[in-house]
């Protein structure tokens, strides 16, 4: 190759590089609260880093936030490693490797990486989907397991549950109970909500609204205790596991490598109680989801 050739080829590629480092960086999010809080927790990390971020936090549900960061629209969310058998369905990732905290995070990185995104370190949290009951209507039918809502179901129990259209779309999500255990719900015991969040669909049920009587909910909901609400056990293990993990394009990482070490320390902070806590404040203290990760950042000195 010419000389001169080579040094130009370098000098596109420098500059290319310099733009990309040099555009902001788009971060996006899902819609409920721990999403909300781990989306303003990237973008209060990254900003105090000197970065330049565009807040898009809340751009919508897992396939919105999926489109967007293959279409180049944004750069960075966080994302749960479950979420792999949904994304990548191909794939066929086995319920014993879904179940695998170090393995499922493995293949979403692995089959990711063919699709020019990272996945960096996840937190030592397991949030996975759940549906939550009133205390008292539990006791009341002696509701602990979905072992027991199954044969409830089977008696003829009235059971209406509100969730999002995802919760009950997606083959891992709420089909996923109703496969293991063996019961399906007929339209009518489906209460769906456009762009519910779990403390919405928990204080339908709370509340009774419309004859609700059970909710879509996540394991680190911060809502679930305070509503009086309790959660079905999963004793056949049917869920994967669902550690939050910022995942980003890796052409953005190349240009600004400086953020994987910084988003592994803001994760590495977080565990299931932690979440807990935070989300009950955005959720239920009404807390904005920017402030609380502020405070909690900076009570970690992870900003100033």
């Amino acid at each position: 190759m010419n000389r001169n050739l080579s040094y130009l080829l370098a000098g596109l590629a420098l500059s290319a590089a310099s733009l990309a480092s040099a555009k902001p960086i788009v971060v996006g999010g899902k819609l409920d609260p721990e999403a909300q809080l781990l989306s303003q927790m990237i973008i209060l990390t990254l900003r105090n880093a000197g970065l330049e971020v565009t807040d898009k936090a809340s751009l919508g549900d897992t396939g919105v936030n999926r489109k967007a960061i293959l279409a180049g629209e944004i750069d960075t969310y966080a994302e749960y490693t479950g979420n792999a058998v949904y994304l990548f369905p191909a794939a066929k990732i086995t319920p014993a490797q879904s179940k695998n905290p170090g393995t499922v995070y493995g293949l979403a990185r692995q089959l990711d990486s063919k699709q020019g995104v990272t996945w960096l370190k996840p937190a030592n949290a397991n949030n996975t989907w759940a549906v939550a009951l009133p205390q008292s209507f539990a006791t009341q039918n002696k509701l602990s397991s979905y072992a027991d809502l199954a044969a409830y179901l089977k008696k003829g129990g009235a059971f209406k549950i509100a969730g999002s259209p995802e919760f009950f779309d997606r083959d891992d999500a709420f089909k996923l109970f109703e496969s293991t255990y063996g019961f399906t719900l007929t339209p009518a015991q489906k209460l769906v909500l456009a762009g519910a969040t779990p403390p919405q669909t928990q204080q339908a049920a709370a509340a009774g609204t419309n004859g609700v009587n059970a909710a879509m909910a996540y394991a680190t909901d911060g809502s679930i205790a305070a509503l009086k609400l309790v959660v079905l056990k999963d004793s056949k293990n049917a869920q994967p596991v669902y550690q939050p993990a910022p995942i980003i394009r890796t052409d953005t990482l190349k240009a600004n490598p400086q953020i994987e070490g910084l988003l592994n320390k803001v994760f590495a902070t977080l565990d299931a109680k932690t979440l807990q806590t935070l989300n009950g404040k955005i959720a239920l203290e009404g807390q904005s989801a920017q402030n609380v990760a502020s405070d909690y950042l900076k009570s970690k000195n992870l900003i100033k």
